[in-house]
């Protein structure tokens, strides 16, 4: 049984995770996509998904989808490395979507291709949770280590300044390695 949804899993990613991940963007401290990236993603023009989402507007609340301000329009296109012909025509504010936005969307769009990259973005967001708890984790376990052994990280990082600091004139400075041969 195991077999089968491995292979599941494998038969649903039809769009590498590293595209998926590139369209993802913290914004107002949200993990949001924007809606004409997901209707490249879903194979669907922006306004046809946009004209779903009015539709059905009722199921995206503020925290599943939201409107860019003029600022923060400007912002992205100022930040986001895009072609001129990317951010020229954009008459409205680009909508964005959260992780739930983009949940309440399968319900949306109905098509194959929509079900299956809205499970691929799911399992994507989860990834990147697990990634950023793990990444607490450790910085928690090293703030933890450093308290608990103050005088050893002290003295740890009092080399690694000095190694940095090093001034290459230095006549007590041992060179080692490959260096010229004096004839």
């Amino acid at each position: 049984m195991k077999l089968s949804s491995t292979k599941n899993k494998k038969s649903i990613a039809i769009i590498p995770d590293e595209r998926i991940i590139g369209k993802i963007y913290l914004i107002r401290g949200e993990k949001v996509i924007f809606d004409r990236d997901l209707a490249v993603l879903y194979d669907v023009e922006t306004k046809v998904l946009n004209q779903a989402v009015k539709r059905n507007i009722k199921r995206f609340p503020e925290d599943f989808m939201f409107k860019l301000s003029q600022e923060e329009m400007l912002n992205w296109k100022s930040q986001i490395v895009t072609s001129n012909s990317d951010k020229m025509g954009l008459r409205k504010p680009l909508s964005v979507f959260t992780e739930q936005g983009v949940a309440m969307l399968s319900s949306v769009l109905n098509s194959n291709r929509a079900i299956q990259v809205n499970i691929q973005i799911m399992r994507t967001f989860t990834r990147m949770r697990k990634l950023l708890s793990t990444h607490k984790e450790l910085r928690d376990k090293i703030e933890k280590m450093e308290k608990e052994n103050k005088s050893n990280f002290d003295t740890i990082f009092k080399i690694i300044n000095k190694l940095i600091m090093i001034d290459p004139k230095d006549k007590e400075l041992k060179i080692i390695g490959f260096g010229e041969m004096k004839k």
